[in-house]
């Protein structure tokens, strides 16, 4: 059953979506940052620049400094922000010559401001403040003690251009995300361009097209194709033997139907009772086999259609086994045979297994043992328990696990004329009887084996029995004793 669990183009999308969020986040701290940056260093040359030319007016008289602040130095600090300016010019003791406001230029800032020229942020009257100082020796006066200026101004107008910087940036990065969204769509179209072409062609194909994929893919696609390739292969290949498999059934049945049809026309023709008779015999003969066949054939077709078994609780081998010989020795088909058990181990053998499986492999080759081999045959069913075999278990794509696995050989054998080596390789397929057509089997048996034994997850081989006859072996592997009931 097909669950859709979302859609891949959204998928993207949001993946996409909480990059380009993500990376934008980044991308306007910086710009935040920067626009702060851009307007500091704007202001603090303004500042710079006054404290200049407030520098240049000062001139010296008896001893005393004297200042005049130049009006091209409050042109400088006045902004369109109609913010609040300071100045003022402290001599070498720190006490004002020339102020606006009652500023108070802390020691350590006087310190600082000797050695190089200093910007900083400060508070008055609960207002924030942003300060430049500098220290200008009186070069060229009589006197040579130095002389601190100092500028400022509330940072309204700083806060202001930043914020403008900023708006300018995410203005232009808003265009920019809806540009990378236009983008993004087209790139999605584009980019899943080749599965809506591959779906067109798959919606095309006819149900019974089962040839090979006509479509350029990607390489990330690739394996999809080759996969619905190797997915149409096994289809075809199933189809093709299903027609077989119809087919052979068709004439297999159609066989003893004729037969059938001629006895009984040839008993209608007669008024002899005997006749009668041995026709009534004949037909009777013949409903038995294709009854038997029809048997055969559902029971091929159920097994092919529930696959393997899962979930299966463990069953005792040797009780079945044991089970199925004894009522099979005591049927009239087995009257001219020894058929008959080996010794089987000690104690229960336990297999994950269905009883009705396990009684359905033995009852099938059990009958071909007794319809192919000659009276007086030896037939000898049994267990052999296998020491642990190394299997490789592991993940697609992983490196392998190996793994010791008990496994037991469920095996009948007889002393009858056997089968070649060529042709055993043919005997798993349905209609395939070894080239015999002495006897009246229908060479669906040993099919049916085959079959169970996959839905097991058993192993089935066919070997020659020497000095002459067949074995045929099934494995499986052993489960734990502590599951069973």
């Amino acid at each position: 059953m097909i669950e859709v669990t979302g859609s891949l183009k959204r998928r993207l999308a949001v993946w996409l979506l909480v990059t380009v969020t993500g990376l934008g986040a980044l991308l306007m701290i910086e710009a935040w940052v920067s626009s702060q940056r851009a307007a500091e260093r704007a202001y603090d040359s303004q500042l710079e620049a006054a404290a200049l030319t407030i520098a240049e007016a000062v001139q010296w008289q008896q001893g005393e400094p004297l200042i005049e602040v130049p009006a091209a130095a409050l042109q400088i600090l006045a902004t369109r922000h109609q913010e609040r300016v300071f100045y003022a010019v402290l001599d070498a003791d720190g006490e004002a010559v020339s102020a606006n406001l009652p500023f108070a230029i802390e020691p350590g800032w006087r310190e600082r401001a000797a050695a190089e020229p200093l910007a900083l942020t400060a508070r008055l009257d609960g207002e924030a403040w942003r300060l430049y100082g500098r220290e200008v020796d009186s070069a060229g006066w009589v006197s040579q003690e130095p002389v601190q200026v100092w500028v400022g101004h509330t940072r309204a107008g700083r806060m202001a251009l930043a914020d403008e910087l900023f708006e300018r940036t995410l203005t232009r990065f808003v265009a920019m995300v809806l540009l990378a969204g236009v983008l993004m769509a087209l790139a999605l179209r584009v980019a899943l361009g080749p599965m809506r072409r591959l779906r067109r062609v798959l919606r095309r194909r006819d149900a019974d097209d089962m040839r090979p994929l006509d479509a350029r893919v990607p390489e990330e696609m690739r394996e999809l194709a080759q996969t619905l390739d190797h997915l149409f292969a096994r289809q075809r290949q199933s189809r093709e033997a299903l027609l077989r498999f119809t087919a052979d059934a068709s004439h297999q049945l159609k066989t003893p139907l004729a037969g059938l049809q001629s006895v009984s026309e040839l008993a209608l023709a007669s008024e002899d009772p005997a006749d009668w008779q041995a026709a009534l015999a004949a037909v009777h003969e013949g409903a038995g086999r294709t009854s038997r066949l029809a048997g055969q054939l559902l029971s091929l077709a159920r097994l092919r259609h529930l696959g393997e078994a899962d979930e299966v609780a463990p069953l005792d081998l040797a009780a079945v086994l044991r089970e199925t010989v004894l009522d099979w020795a005591g049927r009239e088909a087995a009257r001219d045979h020894d058929l008959g058990l080996a010794e089987l181990p000690a104690g229960p053998v336990w297999v994950r297994a269905e009883g009705w499986a396990i009684r359905e492999l033995l009852g099938n080759l059990i009958d071909n043992a007794l319809r192919y081999t000659p009276p007086g045959s030896v037939i000898t069913l049994g267990l052999e328990r296998l020491g642990g075999l190394e299997v490789l278990k592991g993940l697609e794509g992983g490196d392998p696990d190996r793994e010791r696995v008990d496994e037991v050989a469920l095996f009948v054998e007889d002393d009858g004329p056997g089968v070649a080596e060529e042709a055993r390789e043919r005997l798993l397929q349905p209609f395939e009887r070894g080239g015999r057509q002495d006897t009246d089997g229908s060479g669906l048996g040993l099919s049916i084996v085959d079959s169970i034994a996959h839905r097991l997850g058993g192993r089935l081989v066919l070997a020659a029995r020497e000095p002459h006859g067949l074995v045929v072996r099934l494995h499986l592997p052993l489960c734990d004793p502590e599951e069973a009931p």
